[in-house]
């Protein structure tokens, strides 16, 4: 019996079960001492809302103390090139809600960093259009213009709830992408701290880091493939084993960035649903999810609304939009906004908002510019830096976090809460891979526990008009 015949056949077995996007996922609470509901075991629920390729100045680069758009007498003192014009394009208040994309891969990523000179931003929309665009009329499509979308930013004007959500939460100012690149990668990083390619999907040991296109095993890269093409271990292998519950819910609808290098900004659109392994919904195509048998734990987003108003949402949960709710550009903002909103309004209203800490978040920074230099951990990261907030009964109010953080943090938290420790760790975690080192252990990366207070009282829920009045402007 070949691989291939071998592989479908043990993977017959799991025709029989349960379809991906039912109800039914119990809440287990577990921590090292499942009585202790104390400190960080007061968060019963950690729900990682995850949005789509903003920037940290573009969306907080002029946030009353946070480390944004360097500024004086209300003037930026940064620029970028633009190589075009010959000048050195200023950031600038963006009052559009429909950005243009810009390219962001993890070349892309790579120039726009130009070995700490953060300049590269320009140059990058301009060979993308130049690669991609030639007669199309593609919205992402349009030309730069003297004041170039990618360097604009948004404030209260645009984005309400987000900084009030800022102002009576924690705001995180070094919250970096976890690797430098793009949607995909981020996503495999969110749930395994890891992205790679393997040459045998029953051999962990066989993959190696990739940071721009993961092969999947016969599928020819193929995310519908009949095989899982990621062999190494994801977050929930491990709670599986504790039996800590979890789900991953997908907002159906179309994905609109592109998998595609060749064009980086101007593809069609792909559908996306709970069944289908997709770039924001990579859990299908992990081979421990399936051999555990809990492909049933990711579902659509209707069943997250079900499981938060009848008090049962899982102890774990991570909710990605679809294309329309994204933010990713050229989808707008306020439709973003709005869809963010509703999740954590239903999250306030229901009876597990005093266990429930909301990590939000943006999982790349989609070409937008940002000034600050990303720290360089290993091999593999950290990007560029992205805005994140976290929205708890148990948040400080109006933190700003200056912790050097990435999407590890949210593991780690995880891990701490509900797994006593327990890291990705292939010396310790019983499923060996051939990761190059235990990310959530990184010297330099904070820790979440920093942002919250478990000695105050819960704190009431913050009910936001999903489309809410303009804000004030910013200062500066």
């Amino acid at each position: 019996m070949n691989l291939k015949t071998q592989a479908l056949t043990a993977l017959a077995g799991l025709a029989l079960l349960p379809a991906c996007g039912g109800p039914g996922i119990a809440s287990v609470f577990q921590s090292s001492n499942p009585s202790d509901l104390s400190g960080i075991h007061k968060i019963q629920h950690v729900v990682v809302i995850m949005q789509e390729n903003r920037s940290f100045d573009n969306y907080f680069g002029t946030y009353p103390g946070a480390e944004g758009i360097p500024m004086q007498n209300g003037v930026p003192t940064v620029c970028v090139p633009d190589p075009q014009t010959n000048t050195c394009v200023l950031p600038f208040h963006d009052s559009g809600d429909k950005d243009q994309d810009a390219p962001h891969f993890a070349t892309d990523a790579a120039a726009d960093v130009d070995g700490g000179k953060m300049d590269g931003f320009i140059r990058q929309e301009i060979a993308a259009l130049q690669t991609s665009c030639q007669g199309s009329s593609d919205p992402n499509c349009t030309n730069l213009g003297p004041q170039p979308n990618l360097m604009g930013y948004h404030d209260a004007r645009e984005i309400s709830n987000y900084w009030t959500y800022s102002q009576e939460f924690v705001l995180q100012d070094h919250m970096f992408e976890s690797t430098t690149s793009w949607s995909q990668i981020s996503h495999l990083f969110m749930v395994s701290a890891w992205s790679a390619s393997c040459t045998n999907p029953y051999d962990p040991m066989s993959c190696t880091s990739d940071l721009s296109d993961p092969d999947h095993f016969i599928s020819n890269k193929n995310l519908d493939g009949p095989i899982p093409g990621y062999a190494w271990t994801d977050l929930t292998y491990l709670m599986f084993k504790a039996h800590v519950s979890w789900a991953y819910y997908v907002d159906g609808g179309y994905q609109p960035d592109c998998d595609d290098t060749a064009t980086p900004i101007n593809c069609a659109p792909v559908p996306q649903n709970a069944g289908v392994p997709e770039i924001w919904n990579p859990l299908p195509d992990f081979m421990d999810v399936h051999q555990d048998g809990q492909l049933g734990n990711i579902q659509d987003l209707k069943f997250f609304y079900t499981a938060v108003k009848e008090g049962k949402l899982p102890n774990v949960v991570w909710i990605v939009p679809n294309g329309q709710d994204s933010e990713h550009a050229p989808n707008l903002i306020s439709d973003g906004q709005a869809y963010v909103t509703g999740i954590i309004n239903a999250l306030m209203q229901s009876p597990e908002w005093n266990s429930t800490a909301i990590f939000l978040a943006w999982d790349d920074w989609g070409g937008l510019y940002d000034n600050v230099v990303p720290p360089a951990v290993d091999q593999n990261g950290y990007g560029i830096r992205v805005p994140a907030l976290v929205i708890s009964p148990y948040a400080k109010k109006g933190l700003i976090d200056p912790q050097v953080l990435s999407f590890d943090a949210y593991l780690k938290f995880i891990e701490d809460d509900f797994l006593g420790g327990q890291r990705i760790d292939p010396k310790t975690d019983g499923r060996p891979d051939s990761r190059p080192d235990v990310r959530e252990n990184a010297t330099v990366l904070g820790n979440l526990i920093s942002d919250f207070d478990f000695n105050q009282a819960p704190r009431p829920p913050l009910l936001l008009p999903p489309r809410p009045q303009p804000g004030p402007a910013s200062v500066g």
